[in-house]
């Protein structure tokens, strides 16, 4: 048989009318052209086939983009924020990845994306601009003074938690927290810098949150057992990655507003499964809470586990939204319209908010109906998930 010449240019078709797949060393004579966008739509077509299945050539290829990123200063933060999430899944739709994110993981990928385009364009005094973090605790609001560099260190030490039970490196190394909560560890990160956060803290963020991304893409079949502690609990890895995703959207806002810059909620199917998440946590804040005297006594005597029992329904408007009925009495029992006692309406990030500590619940709901007790620990239930 014949061998084809290595000269072979792309978008040349053979005898057959098939295309002639050029050999790799005219396809890495390509990447530089590649790199600079300066190739025909045949022979772009034909690199980025190549670059899926050669892990040198594509690593080549990465790092001629980011010196051509460096010759070139990035446009303008004014574009759509939501213009990425667009543009990936019209390709996505087009040609699915080779290794698929995890649907679980997208709204983190997401998320830690529009972030860093966000930072991108930060000078030495947006790094250093005042931001407070907020949460409540015991339903009293509680607050703790950062800087815009302090908030990305605090998403890198508690995204370390599901690193290190992913098996990578702890961020901390070997600085040792009081006790592995979130807090605590954001808290002992800042003690062991000689100085305060600043814009470097950008890059490990940034590495952690692609090697957690990649990761759970190359096993996230077989990651379903793997729970991830906060300290005080722990979440299966899937919902962690929902938590991780909540806290970058949220902190995000924190830093967008102190910089005086627009920022949006996530994608209608992301806040979903936020708000989802959120929605499937209160009962068991209910019965914590209702332990510690925070909430009302069950009136009545324990609904048995899968039975149902007194309901709240939890209506979610707008993008993202959707009806998730609260159990009251018991987090086994088993939500019920036919036991429904109240009813409660908010936005959907308006509800992420109130979860998040940003939002006071007696100021949260835009419609309610029914036991205003019941509506006021189920209020109150959602701030209180917030936390440093």
């Amino acid at each position: 048989m014949s061998r084809r010449p290595a000269t072979v240019p792309p978008g040349t078709n053979g005898p057959d009318g098939m295309p002639i797949v050029p050999e790799h060393g005219v396809l890495k004579s390509l990447l530089g052209a590649w790199a600079l966008a300066a190739c025909a739509p045949a022979e772009a077509e034909a690199v980025e086939e190549h670059l899926g299945d050669c892990g040198p050539c594509a690593d080549e290829a990465l790092r001629l983009r980011e010196a051509v990123g460096l010759l070139h200063r990035p446009e303008s933060l004014d574009l759509d924020p939501g213009l990425r999430t667009r543009v990936l899944e019209s390709c996505l739709e087009r040609r699915p990845p080779r290794v698929p994110v995890p649907e679980w993981a997208a709204a983190y990928d997401a998320e830690t994306a529009r972030l860093d385009a966000l930072l991108q364009d930060f000078g030495v005094s947006e790094w250093h601009a005042p931001v407070r973090l907020r949460w409540y605790e015991a339903d009293e609001a509680s607050s703790r003074r950062t800087t815009v560099a302090g908030v990305i260190a605090h998403l890198l030490t508690v995204d370390g938690l599901v690193a290190v039970a992913l098996g990578l490196d702890d961020p901390l190394g070997t600085v040792t927290a009081a006790r592995p909560t979130p807090a605590e560890r954001t808290e002992a990160y800042w003690r062991a810098a000689r100085f305060p956060p600043t814009r470097s803290v950008r890059g490990p963020w940034r590495e952690q949150s692609h090697a957690l991304v990649r990761t759970v893409s190359f096993t996230g079949g077989g990651t379903g057992r793997t729970t991830v502690p906060y300290g005080d609990f722990e979440l299966p890895l899937s919902d962690a990655m929902l938590d991780r995703a909540f806290e970058c959207w949220v902190h995000a806002e924190d830093i967008a507003e102190a910089v005086d810059y627009p920022y949006e909620p996530p994608s209608g199917r992301h806040l979903h499964r936020l708000v989802d998440l959120a929605a499937r946590m209160l009962p068991a804040v209910l019965e914590h809470r209702r332990l510690h005297g925070l909430a009302s006594p069950v009136e009545r005597r324990l609904v048995a586990a899968g039975e149902p029992g007194r309901s709240l329904r939890l209506e979610i408007e707008g993008s993202g939204g959707g009806e998730w009925l609260i159990p009251l009495d018991s987090p086994a029992a088993k939500g019920s319209a036919e036991h429904e006692v109240a009813h409660v309406a908010l936005d959907g990030a308006e509800f992420c908010r109130l979860a998040a500590g940003h939002l006071p619940p007696r100021e949260a709901a835009a419609g309610q109906e029914g036991d205003r007790t019941a509506i006021r620990d189920v209020l109150f239930a959602a701030a209180s998930l917030s936390r440093m």
